[in-house]
């Protein structure tokens, strides 16, 4: 299993997580980024001069065209993971992410769809989430 990106709201704000480990404590999955799939996207580039050297007094022109690039939602730059960290830890499993995006809107987030109680750390604090299943007592 690999680290991926799971997008939880419409801020584009993002998870990085191992899908099963981040959905041990939700009660609706989050599917990764990258299962929308790799596409192609294109690019308008204006007309620009070139020189051929350093000092050339006639510089060639490319005109306008379009390129063609490829766009992954879930690619990452080298190993390290983007965000902030945090823990979630359950009593059972104590599993650390890293978030983007404000740490309000990741509470948000996990106060509407825990499907157990769980403590989250932040690195200032830490919160204590009450499941879904517990608040409505089933």
């Amino acid at each position: 299993m690999a680290i991926q990106k799971h997008i939880y709201d419409e801020d584009n704000n993002a998870i990085y997580a191992e899908t099963a480990n981040i959905n041990y404590f939700l009660k609706t999955p989050l599917e990764p980024a990258s299962s929308e799939g790799v596409v192609n996207k294109e690019a308008s580039v204006t007309a620009f001069s070139r020189r051929k050297y350093p000092g050339d007094s006639t510089p060639s022109n490319v005109s306008a065209s379009t390129r063609t690039y490829l766009y992954d939602p879930g690619r990452r730059n080298g190993n390290a993971t983007p965000g902030d960290p945090f823990i979630l830890d359950d009593g059972v499993e104590k599993r650390s992410f890293t978030f983007t995006g404000p740490f309000t809107s990741l509470h948000a987030f996990l106060v509407g769809d825990a499907k157990m109680d769980f403590t989250v750390f932040s690195p200032s604090a830490s919160y204590r989430i009450t499941g879904v299943d517990t608040q409505q007592g089933t």
